[in-house]
């Protein structure tokens, strides 16, 4: 089997590069182990692979950071994540700008920006204030909300999955979530790899679906990235 998806050719309102999103309701992030990290605690780069529900790469992912801004900001870092296709073309730029996370400080909510291609920004995903539970707002472009991300209590938990469940914005269907699945004890007790997936409906604006994709990393970040 061919470990890469093939891309379709390009469609008329999709961005290049986002062509391949419009076949697919669902999607793979796993985040590639560092061995430096897994052994002595330093933490490097994030890296992932998306992948399809067959297990082709679909993209990958890096972030650039500095090592200064990883060791001492650790999960709170601002960062840019650049998605590239399977020939190595960036397709979708993410970015998170540098804000202190608290639960009972309604100042310091957690933004993203989506840009898909690079410079062209399709969308945003924007926190809102709970004491307890992670609820995001899920933008266009210009700012209008589109969806919902409402996440369990405290936003983590030891059940083998946790999942952000992705609702219209008058909360009356559920159209898909991003899971954050179990990989084992020995895993997780050593490092904060972790593997999501994604589920949204086949026909949801690609756009929309590049921004489901940021919001993967941002849940990463506030929630799981831990130093072990």
């Amino acid at each position: 089997m061919n470990m890469y998806a093939v891309p379709s050719p390009g469609i008329p309102g999709c961005p290049p590069g986002l062509e391949y999103l419009t076949q697919v309701d669902q999607l793979l992030v796993k985040q590639k182990v560092e061995l430096v990290e897994a052994l002595v605690g330093f933490e490097s780069n994030n890296k992932y692979e998306v992948r399809n529900s067959m297990g082709q790469n679909v993209f990958y992912a890096v972030e650039e950071n500095d090592c200064l801004s990883r060791q001492c900001c650790g999960p709170m870092r601002s960062f840019t994540i650049h998605v590239l296709d399977n020939f190595g073309q960036e397709v979708i730029t993410i970015t998170r700008p540098l804000k202190c996370m608290s639960c009972f400080f309604p100042c310091c909510l957690q933004e993203l920006e989506v840009q898909a291609p690079p410079g062209n920004t399709v969308g945003y995903v924007i926190q809102q204030w709970h004491p307890f539970s992670p609820k995001f707002i899920v933008t266009n472009e210009h700012c209008d909300p589109v969806l919902k991300i409402h996440g369990p209590f405290c936003g983590w938990s030891c059940l083998p999955d946790v999942d952000f469940e992705i609702l219209t914005m008058d909360e009356v269907s559920k159209i898909g979530k991003i899971s954050k699945q179990w990989t084992g004890l020995l895993r997780e007790a050593f490092t904060d790899s972790d593997n999501f997936g994604i589920q949204f409906p086949m026909d949801l604006d690609v756009r929309m679906k590049a921004v489901m994709i940021g919001a993967c990393f941002l849940i990463d970040f506030m929630f799981f990235e831990t130093t072990n």
